[in-house]
């Protein structure tokens, strides 16, 4: 080999050394863009809630098992089911106030599309695999909010890949995706649709696996599956934790009047639209075939997000996971070779500490805030000038009373309240039942009531006698009862 030789493989080498994957491009870029569009993060009014149990926590080192945050349901019993990714937040919030919300958000939303990237770059190359990536994006842009749902998108990706990828070998899932599960139940909820997808996924296994050595795997899993139950209830609450992520799927018609409960809009073209119209069409031209276990799987996925919003971001997650192995298969694309373990060890190192860098810069430097705080302030002072002590909320607004230490009629925690009381509070306030918005006022004793402009309540309290306009702007109408 010449000396010109030679020195073109070593530069080859300095080449591959050097350069850094795909993927971690592709959390630099959905990290900064996040941080750009800081502000939408906080869009969601659960936030200001979800920093004061964090913080309610830290202060009593205990975690809440009643209510303590409205008067409505004061006492009774309760459980936060995200107190992990709550104290996260309020630790976040007293580093670098609003800042560090936005920050960690967007940490994790950059490592859940890397890893996405990543995973399916192994199998179908790095272009394609980006390509997934910005339609998953794109479909979950909209949910990318400083709540504990996004913090455990990176969990629910990484564990949901392990059962699939065990799938694929034929083999029972490996024993560290229990301390995953564990991770996912103590930071969120959701942790109850990684012990449902585990037996489809099971199925998916048997079902490719050699017929004589179905039981043993059957069996396997099946102990994995028992295993992962038990790994769930690692929790301060321990079975309740289970057992509160069902009270969710129990509150029948108040989930439709829940925004991230309601089913999926077609009145009019969505990206959700748009990338079921396009799968479908790609799976008839190209004549895809996938086994029937994970027909059913993708299906179900398709049927999560068409009934709840919610779930879209689940699906555009999860779905290329489900259905990269078959596509792979059937189509004989080849996985690139593998880079350097060294490079790839340097590429994270180096991605870890450019995060790490802008975050300080990002909270010492920037100025995020949720919207309309400034209007819920100037309210808030009217309530206290006219020491009003129970309040007929918008829930809008009750994540900001909790925030400032004020007891609510109702928040988001839809659980708590039951599905009776909700239906009971979206009735009176829209007046669809006039009685009984009179009568919540009279059987709770509320001295004020704060509501969004617009709500029919609030423009019959304009004309009823012991009730006055103390305050208005385009964010909130507040009335006080007057003395008669």
């Amino acid at each position: 080999m010449s000396s010109a030789d030679i020195a073109a493989v070593r530069a080859g080498r300095v080449a591959r050394l050097g350069r850094v994957p795909a993927f971690l491009w592709l959390g630099i870029g959905v990290y900064a863009l996040l941080l750009i569009n800081g502000n939408p993060l906080l869009n969601d009014p659960d936030t200001y809630w979800h920093i004061a149990v964090g913080q309610w926590i830290l202060d009593h080192g205990a975690l809440p098992r009643v209510d303590i945050y409205s008067f409505t349901r004061a006492g009774e019993p309760w459980i936060s089911t995200s107190w992990l990714a709550q104290v996260l937040f309020a630790k976040a919030y007293d580093w670098a106030g609003w800042s560090g919300p936005v920050v960690l958000t967007a940490l994790a939303g950059a490592a859940t599309f890397a890893l996405l990237a990543c995973y399916l770059g192994a199998r179908i190359g790095e272009k394609y695999a980006l390509l997934a990536a910005v339609a998953a994006l794109t479909l979950s842009a909209s949910h990318l909010l400083a709540r504990p749902h996004v913090l455990v998108l990176p969990v629910m990706l990484a564990f949901v890949q392990g059962l699939l990828a065990a799938s694929d070998a034929r083999k029972a899932p490996p024993v560290l995706l229990l301390p995953l599960l564990a991770l996912w139940a103590n930071l969120h909820g959701s942790f109850v649709l990684g012990l449902a997808l585990i037996a489809p996924i099971a199925l998916d296994a048997l079902w490719n696996a050699d017929s004589t050595g179905r039981v043993t795997l059957a069996m396997r899993w099946l102990a994995f599956g028992a295993a992962a139950l038990a790994a769930s209830c690692v929790t301060p609450y321990g079975w309740g934790s289970l057992l509160a992520a069902r009270k969710i799927l129990d509150l029948g018609e108040l989930l439709h009047l829940i925004d991230e409960w309601r089913p999926a809009d077609f009145s009019r073209i969505t990206p959700l639209e748009l990338a079921l119209l396009g799968g479908l069409g790609a799976a008839l031209h190209w004549r895809v075939r996938l086994s029937p276990p994970r027909i059913l799987l993708l299906l179900g996925l398709i049927h999560m997000a068409l009934a709840h919003v919610r779930n879209i971001e689940v699906l555009a997650l999860l779905a290329p996971l489900v259905v990269i192995t078959p596509l792979a298969t059937q189509f004989a694309l080849q996985p690139p070779r593998s880079g350097n373990a060294n490079a790839l060890l340097a590429s994270v190192t180096g991605f870890a500490a450019m995060l790490a860098l802008s975050c300080w810069a990002v909270a010492g430097g920037s100025r995020y805030a949720p919207p309309a705080t400034a209007s819920e302030q100037a309210a808030a002072e009217v309530l206290k000038a006219h020491h009003a002590g129970r309040v007929l909320n918008d829930m809008a607004v009750a994540g900001f009373l909790i925030s400032r230490g004020v007891p609510v009629f109702i928040d988001g925690r839809a659980e708590l309240y039951g599905e009776a009381f909700g239906l009971a509070y979206d009735h009176a306030v829209e007046l669809n039942d006039v009685d009984g918005f009179f009568n919540l006022l009279k059987t709770y004793d509320i001295d004020a009531v704060w509501l969004t402009p617009g709500t029919p309540a609030s423009r019959l309290l304009d004309r009823m006698q012991g009730w006055r306009k103390v305050y208005s702007d385009d964010n909130a109408v507040i009335h006080v009862r007057t003395a008669e």
